[in-house]
């Protein structure tokens, strides 16, 4: 089976929370470095840090993350 491509829209919901991408490290417990990594769609985050994130946000994963071929 290919590779799955993920999308995401961390930045979009990150700046609706008025959050640095260091403010939303620091909730889920990564380094700045993975959420801009995320954000540009070059890390694909395992499902619980995907989890956390959504946690954190306040919504659903599938609000968040999605594979490319769903849009």
């Amino acid at each position: 089976m290919a590779s799955e491509e993920v999308s995401n829209r961390l930045y979009e919901l990150r700046a609706r929370h008025r959050w640095t991408q260091q403010d939303l490290a620091t909730k889920v417990g990564v380094t700045r470095q993975t959420i801009i990594a995320i954000e540009k769609g070059q890390y694909n985050p395992s499902i619980a840090l995907a989890l956390k994130i959504a946690r954190a946000l306040e919504l659903p994963v599938e609000e968040v993350f999605w594979l490319q071929d769903e849009q």
